[in-house]
Formats: C-alpha cells, structure tokens, sequence
C-alpha cells in the first residue's frame, strides 16, 4: 500500500512541477553582479509580497549574458522558446532583445531611458502592448554628476569619463548629456572605453597623458560589476571619481549620485506576480523613479587630500565614514 501510494504521489509531484509558473530573467550582467548588493533579493520580495516564492510556487529561468551584449539576442530568444510566463528584463539592452524576441509574452522591465520615446510604451499611463515596468532616467543624470564633481574639484578641467562602446543603449544618450554640462561648465572631456578588465586598466593608464583631474564612471552593468577593481585604481591613480551607484563608494570609491536600482527590482517583482495572476502589461503603469541619492565616502575624499564643502556634504543623503 506504501509503495503503491508513493508510486501515485510521485507522477503528482512531476505533474505539479510542470505546472508551477515560470519567470525567465534576461541580465547582462552575471549572478554576482544582479546579487549585489541584494537587486535580486528586492525582486524576490516584490514577488513574495504578490504569493510568490521561487521553488515553491514559482520557478525562474535565469539567463546570463556575462557583459557580453551581443548574446543577449540569442538568450532572450531561448527564453521565449522555454515559453516562460513573463520575462523579466532590468536593463535598457535586455528590454530591447526581449521586445526584439516576442510581441506576446508579457515583458517586465527596469530601464534607464524614457519608454515613450524609445517606443517601448504608447504612454506611462497606458503602457499598452506586452511591456510594462520601472523607468529610471539615468542618462539625464549623468550631467548632473559632473555638476557635483567639479563643485568638489573645481579645478580639474580636463575630465575623463569611462564608458562601455558596447552598451547600445546607454552610450551615446549619457555623451550628449554630459557634453551639455561640460559645455556650460567650461570643461573639457575625454571619453575612455573599456568593456573588459583589460580595458579597464588601460583606460586609467591613459589617465596620466591626458591630464584628467577627475573621472566620470558610466551607469553600465559591466562596470558595475568591476567596481572592486575601479575603486582600487581610482586610488592607485588619485584621481576623484564619480558614479552611478552607492556600491562604488560602499566599496571604498569617492561618490555616487543616482537612484536605489533596489527599490526597481522590488516593482518588478510585484508587476510580475501581479500579470502571473492575470493582470494584462498593458493596463500596469509604468512607474517612475524620482528619488535620487548622493553618496560620498568621507575617508577616500580624506585619502584624496579633498575637503567635502559643507554645501555638498549638506545635501549628501549618506556620508561614508
């Protein structure tokens, strides 16, 4: 009879693992990088706070590009094969190869440029379509962190500014507004490209013959996730730098000026579970991100020989110690 029941239980137990939900999750990035510090865990709470729990009651498909760009086609492509319930994509590439990849499954995402005018969306309200998700305007910050930057090192002229030419997306939108404010400052800039560690380390080689005082690091999820070695040569070389995330100067780097991605992922989890119980992307408005925050690292400014003005560090809604 035991035998009998564990024989019947076992096609069950198959029968319900094929039934349980599943969420394929499109990064460029890699496990580290989407873990740290904790984007993943925010997704999954957004997902709990809906009745989600993955292994439970929801599995997730999860495709990583590893930085690599060009394999994001083929990997969102493999997921719209897998036939996943919602495809979850935090980032202005991965939105694109998913949309690029399927008109019909419902595709959440976080992205960094404005939904209507790239023609994401018909409109935040209304999304419409198969797209909905979470709209951060990190190109429109990006003159804003030099802003900051030259008020702490104002006579750093000549300014550097590290970037990913592989990012399709974020390149040229994050030049053209840091031109602007370059130009309205009276700063001159020098762009430096790297998408491999190697890259890296040349590009802050090429510091020294440039004479850049200062350093603008790109919002781009390689970079991001190089943060260790970023830091490390940004106080090899003394320069001051800015970034994009408070992780940069949580990890010893100067200061960083941009939103909580965590607060993204966390709506992204809860439009996920919400379209997995039925509702439709298209009636889910797109949510904007105002908040920003300013971060800065009073010991690395200390390192640097920089006094923190009491107008920038009055406003800094963290100070590292």
């Amino acid at each position: 009879m035991a035998l009998l029941g564990a024989a019947a239980a076992s096609p069950l137990a198959a029968r319900a693992q094929q039934l349980m939900p599943v969420i394929g999750y499109l990064s460029v990035g890699s496990p580290d990088s989407d873990n740290i510090p904790g984007r993943l865990v925010a997704f999954r709470q957004g997902l709990n706070e809906t009745g989600y729990v993955e292994g439970q009651n929801i599995a997730i498909e999860y495709r990583w590009a590893e930085g690599r760009y060009d394999r994001l086609p083929a990997l969102a492509a493999d997921l719209v094969r897998r036939q996943v319930g919602v495809i979850v994509a935090p980032n202005n590439a991965t939105t694109l190869a998913a949309k690029a990849a399927t008109s019909t499954i419902p595709i959440v995402c976080t992205v960094g440029m404005d939904p209507v005018q790239s023609g994401l969306v018909a409109s935040f309200n209304r999304p419409g379509g198969n797209i909905t998700g979470v709209a951060i305007q990190t190109a429109e910050l990006m003159g804003k962190r030099l802003e900051l930057l030259h008020e702490l090192v104002p006579t750093a002229i000549e300014v550097a500014v590290l970037v990913n030419p592989t990012n399709p997306t974020a390149t040229e939108s994050e030049t053209s507004n840091l031109q602007d404010a370059a130009l309205s400052l009276g700063l001159e800039l020098h762009f430096l490209q790297a998408s491999t560690p190697s890259d890296i380390e040349a590009a802050f080689e090429s510091l020294v013959g440039l004479h850049a005082g200062a350093l603008v690091v790109s919002a781009d999820t390689f970079l991001s996730s190089q943060r260790a070695q970023i830091v490390t040569l940004a106080a090899r070389h003394a320069v001051p730098a800015i970034y994009a995330v408070r992780w940069f100067p949580a990890a010893g780097g100067l200061m960083s000026y941009g939103v909580d991605f965590a607060d993204g992922y966390r709506q992204m989890g809860l439009y996920t579970g919400s379209i997995l119980k039925g509702a439709r992307p298209g009636d889910l408005p797109v949510q904007q991100m105002v908040k920003v925050e300013l971060v800065i690292n009073l010991t690395t400014a200390k390192t640097l020989g920089l006094t923190i003005p009491l107008t920038l560090s009055g406003r800094a809604d963290e100070v590292i110690e």
